[in-house]
C-alpha cells in the first residue's frame, strides 16, 4: 500500500468514526441521558452526516495551526467529535450535549471548551465573519505586526440553504472592494433546506456569483467510485443521467435505495448494452454505494480539491453531498427533524462494529491499530501546536483624554475632537485604534481622524481631488498604513467587521481597538450581527450618532426610539449616553480600558451621541466624579434633606431638565438633578447587588444607584426624561419604592424644530414640570417656558 493510499485509509476510517460519534452524541442526548424531554435534536444528525468527510479531510489533513474555521451551525456534533479525537473535548461534555454546561448545540467561542474559532448559530454570520477576519489579517500584516506568524486561511463551512442569507451577499461585495485573499468557503451542497429541496441549477448561480466577485470556484461533484464507473463502457450515459436528474428525485432515490435507483436507471436510460451491463454488475447495495458516492463524501476527492490550491485567491468549493448520508433517513426531505430510533441506532451500531458499552471509545469499531491512529492524529498539521487561542499585551490608556473645550458643543462634535487629539500623537493607543463606518464617516465626525490617519488599503491610492488641486476639507489618501476602513452602506458588514477586528488579539495575537460609527437608528439594521459580535466576546466601541427626535429636521426615519433599550438589554455591551463632552472624555478612556479587560468584567462599548449643541459645564474632573460617570450617574445638583422631587435625565435632554429644575425651584423644596450617563450600567449594578444580597443573605452590598438615592425621603417623587423610550429609566422608582413619572418617546418622530418635537412628544421643560406637579403637593408652578 502506498503512503498516499495509507493516508486516505486513515482519513476515511477517522471520518467514519466522526460520523459515528456525532450520531451517537445526538442519540445519547435524546434517548439515553435522563431528564431530556423535549430536546429532540434530530436535525443535527442529518446535517452533521453530510459534512463528516469534508470536515475530517480539513481537520485531520489540510488545516494548519494558523487556519481558522467557522463551522456550519448544525455540524457542531461533528466538530465536537473531531475535537474529542484530538483530545480537546471531554467525554462528559459530549454525553451532556445540549445539556447544562455540556457541548453546545452550535459551536461557541465562549461556552465550549474545545478550540472554537468563530461562534456560529445565526446562519450566515459565521460565514461572513471569515471574510472580514481575512481582511483584518491583511490589516495586521500591512501594519508590520505578527511578523513571526504565517498567514492563515479563513474557512467557512456553509450550508447551501444558508446562502439565502442577505448578509453573505453584502459581505461578498465588501470583500471584492478590499481585494479579499486567503478565504475558503466550502458549500455543503446537499440540496436540502430545513423544509424543502433547493431549486434546480442553484450551483450555477453560485458559481457565476462567486466568479463575478473574483473568487475561484471548485466543484467537487463526483467521488472516486463514480469517476471509475464513468470510465467503464456505458459510463458516459450514467454520468449524463446523474447530471440531469432533478434534485428532488435524486434525494428521494438516495432514501429509497439501490433498487429504486436501478428501476429509474433502466426506465430512463433504457436497454443500451454497456450502461445496462454497468448497472447489472452491481448489487443493490453496491449500486447505492456508487450513486451516493458524491464528491463531498469521498475522501480522495475532497483532499485532492483542497490540496490543489496553491494561491491566496478566495476559493468557493461546491461539494455535492447527501443530507443524512449513511443514516436511515438519508435524502428524505423531512430529515431535518429526523432522529434515529433506538432500534435503528442498534442496527447502525452493529454495522459499525461498536460493542455495547464501548460507544464512546475513541477507536472502537476501526480496524486500524490504535497506536497508529493516535500517531496520525498527533501528526495532523492542525494539531501540532495544541490550542490556538492567542493573547496580546494590554495597550496603556491615559488617565485623561484631552480636547479643546468650547462654551457650546455636541457630544458628536466632542467625539470627533477627542479622536483628533489622539490622532495628533504617536502613542500606542493612537496606533492601535482602527475606525470603520458604513459610508457616514464625515457625518459622524470621523473626518479629522481620517485626515490624520488615512484610509486603509493594501495598495497606495492617492486622493485624486488633492492631486488635481481641488480644495476639500478632507484629504484621504489610502495606503497600507491607513487606520480607517471605509465600508459601503451595510450595517451588518460594519458589525461583523467589528467582530473580526475585536477578536484580533486572540486570532492574530495583535490587539486592535476598533471604533465604529453609524447613525443610531440603524443599529437596528445590524442588530443580529451586533448580537453575534457580543456573543463571541469581541471587543469594540460603537459611536452611534445622531440619535433621537432631537435630530429634528431629519424626520422619523432617522430618529431612534428603542436603541437605549437595546443598549441596556444587549449582553457584552456597556451602553452610555453622556450629555457633556467632559463626560464623554471620561467614558471613552474607560471604554478603551474596558475593551481590554480579560477578567470577565470587560466587553464592548456603545456611545449614544447627539448632534445637539448644548452649554457645557465648567468644572474640575475629580476622581470621584470620574468614577460616578463610568458607574452611570452623579448629582448635577444634590437634593436637599427635604427633597420633594428629583429630575433624572439622560444625554441631550440636559437643557430641558436644567430649565425645569430652575422653574420648579420657586414652588418645590430641595429639588435634585440627577445626571444619568449610563442607564445600562446603573441597572446592571442594581440587579447584581440584589442578586448578591439574595445569594448571600446578610450581605448589605449597595449598588451605585441605591447609594445615590438613599438620602431621599421615601415620599420624594422621581421624574425621568430621555430622548428615547421611557422604559429605559422607568425602573428608577423601584429602587426604593418611590413614585415615578417616566417621560420619553414612544412613537415615530417627524420633521420640525427641536422645540416642536420635544413639546409634541412631551419631553420639554413644561412636560417635566407637569410630571413633577403630578408627584408632589403644593401650589401650581407659576412660571413656565414660553412657547417659541
Amino acid at each position: 500500500m502506498t503512503t498516499d493510499a495509507a493516508r486516505l485509509e486513515m482519513l476515511s476510517a477517522l471520518a467514519r468514526k466522526v460520523l459515528w460519534l456525532s450520531s451517537w452524541t445526538i442519540h445519547h442526548a435524546n434517548h439515553i441521558r435522563p431528564n431530556v424531554d423535549g430536546l429532540k435534536v434530530g436535525g443535527h444528525q442529518a446535517s452533521s452526516a453530510s459534512l463528516a468527510t469534508i470536515m475530517s479531510a480539513l481537520y485531520f489533513s489540510v488545516l494548519r495551526p494558523q487556519d481558522r474555521v467557522a463551522v456550519k451551525p448544525h455540524a457542531s456534533p461533528v466538530f465536537h467529535a473531531i475535537q474529542y479525537l484530538f483530545g480537546h473535548q471531554t467525554r462528559e461534555k459530549l454525553q451532556n450535549f445540549r445539556g447544562f454546561k455540556g457541548a453546545q448545540s452550535y459551536p461557541s467561542r465562549t461556552k465550549d471548551v474545545d478550540d472554537v474559532d468563530f461562534s456560529t448559530g445565526s446562519v450566515g454570520l459565521g460565514v461572513a465573519q471569515t471574510l472580514f477576519a481575512s481582511l483584518v489579517q491583511d490589516y495586521v500584516k500591512a501594519h508590520g505586526w505578527a511578523k513571526d506568524r504565517p498567514e492563515g486561511r479563513m474557512i467557512a463551512l456553509v450550508g447551501d440553504a444558508e446562502m439565502d442569507e442577505g448578509n453573505i451577499f453584502e459581505a461578498l461585495l465588501e470583500g471584492w472592494k478590499h481585494g479579499l485573499r486567503n478565504t475558503w468557503w466550502v458549500v455543503d451542497y446537499n440540496r436540502q433546506s430545513l423544509d424543502a429541496v433547493v431549486r434546480e441549477g442553484l450551483w450555477e448561480k453560485f458559481e457565476t456569483m462567486f466568479r463575478n466577485f473574483g473568487w475561484d470556484v471548485v466543484i467537487v461533484k463526483y467521488g472516486s467510485l463514480m469517476r471509475k464507473a464513468f470510465a467503464e463502457p456505458g459510463g458516459k450515459a450514467l454520468k449524463e443521467w446523474i447530471d440531469e436528474c432533478p434534485n428532488q428525485l435524486y434525494s428521494a432515490l438516495c432514501f429509497q435505495g439501490g433498487a429504486a435507483f436501478r428501476r429509474h436507471l433502466r426506465d430512463e436510460i433504457g436497454d443500451q448494452g454497456a450502461v445496462s451491463q454497468l448497472i447489472d454488475r452491481r448489487s443493490d447495495d453496491e449500486l447505492l454505494e456508487l450513486m451516493s458516492n458524491l464528491g463531498g463524501h469521498d475522501m480522495a476527492s475532497m483532499c485532492e480539491a483542497f490540496e490543489a490550491i496553491d494561491h491566496d485567491r478566495p476559493v468557493c468549493f461546491i461539494a455535492y453531498t447527501i443530507k443524512g448520508i449513511g443514516l436511515p433517513f438519508q435524502g428524505h426531505k423531512d430529515n431535518h427533524a429526523g432522529l434515529m430510533t433506538v432500534a435503528q441506532m442498534e442496527k447502525y451500531r452493529s454495522a459499525q462494529n461498536i460493542r455495547a458499552g464501548h460507544e464512546w471509545d475513541k477507536f472502537e469499531g476501526l480496524s486500524q491499530d490504535p497506536t497508529a491512529l493516535e500517531a496520525f492524529l498527533a501528526a495532523a498539521p492542525f494539531n501540532r501546536e495544541g490550542r490556538r487561542r492567542l493573547t496580546a499585551p494590554t495597550i496603556e490608556i491615559p488617565e485623561h483624554l484631552s480636547f479643546t473645550p468650547a462654551p457650546q458643543m455636541s457630544t458628536q462634535q466632542g467625539f470627533g475632537l477627542l479622536l483628533n487629539e489622539i490622532a495628533r500623537g504617536d502613542s500606542e493607543l493612537a496606533s492601535r485604534i482602527v475606525t470603520a463606518s458604513p459610508d457616514v464617516t464625515v457625518s459622524t465626525n470621523l473626518g479629522a481622524w481620517v485626515n490624520r490617519r488615512g484610509l486603509f488599503a493594501r495598495a497606495e491610492k492617492a486622493d485624486l481631488f488633492r492631486s488635481e488641486k481641488i480644495p476639500s476639507t478632507f484629504n484621504w489618501d489610502a495606503s497600507p498604513r491607513g487606520q480607517h476602513i471605509e465600508l459601503g452602506i451595510a450595517e451588518m458588514n460594519l458589525f461583523i467587521l467589528m467582530s473580526a477586528l475585536g477578536l484580533s488579539h486572540t486570532i492574530n495575537g495583535e490587539r486592535l481597538l476598533p471604533v465604529a460609527t453609524l447613525y443610531d437608528p440603524f443599529i437596528e439594521r445590524g442588530l443580529d450581527a451586533l448580537n453575534y459580535a457580543c456573543y463571541q466576546d469581541a471587543r469594540f466601541m460603537v459611536a452611534a450618532t445622531p440619535s433621537g427626535v432631537t435630530l429634528a429636521p431629519e424626520g422619523g426615519a432617522h430618529q431612534s426610539i428603542a436603541t437605549p433599550l437595546i443598549g441596556m438589554a444587549q449582553d457584552g455591551l456597556a451602553s452610555f449616553e453622556p450629555a457633556f463632552v467632559d463626560e464623554l472624555a471620561v467614558i471613552m478612556a474607560f471604554g478603551f480600558r474596558h475593551m481590554q479587560r480579560e477578567d470577565g468584567d470587560g466587553g464592548s462599548i456603545y456611545l449614544r451621541l447627539s448632534t445637539r449643541s448644548i452649554d457645557q459645564v465648567q468644572r474640575m474632573m475629580t476622581p470621584d466624579l470620574q468614577s460616578a460617570i463610568t458607574e452611570g450617574a452623579y448629582w448635577l445638583r444634590k437634593p436637599g434633606p427635604n427633597a420633594e422631587v428629583v429630575i433624572a435625565y439622560t444625554g441631550a435632554m440636559a437643557p430641558e431638565a436644567i430649565e425645569a429644575v430652575g422653574l420648579l425651584g420657586e414652588n418645590r423644596r430641595d429639588i435634585g438633578l440627577l445626571a444619568i450617563t449610563s442607564a445600562d450600567r446603573l441597572h446592571a449594578g442594581w440587579t447584581a447587588a440584589r442578586k448578591l444580597r439574595r445569594d448571600r443573605r446578610g450581605v448589605q452590598h449597595l449598588s451605585h444607584i441605591e447609594k445615590l438615592l438613599a438620602p431621599l425621603p421615601r415620599e420624594c417623587g422621581i421624574v425621568t426624561v430621555l430622548d428615547g423610550h421611557p422604559a429605559t429609566l422607568a425602573w428608577l422608582g423601584s429602587v426604593r419604592g418611590q413614585r415615578a413619572e417616566a417621560l420619553g418617546i414612544e412613537h415615530f418622530g417627524q420633521t420640525g424644530t427641536i422645540d416642536d418635537l420635544h413639546r409634541h412628544h412631551g419631553i420639554d421643560a413644561n412636560a417635566i414640570i407637569d410630571a413633577a406637579e403630578s408627584l408632589t403637593a403644593g401650589a401650581p408652578v407659576r412660571h413656565r417656558k414660553m412657547a417659541v
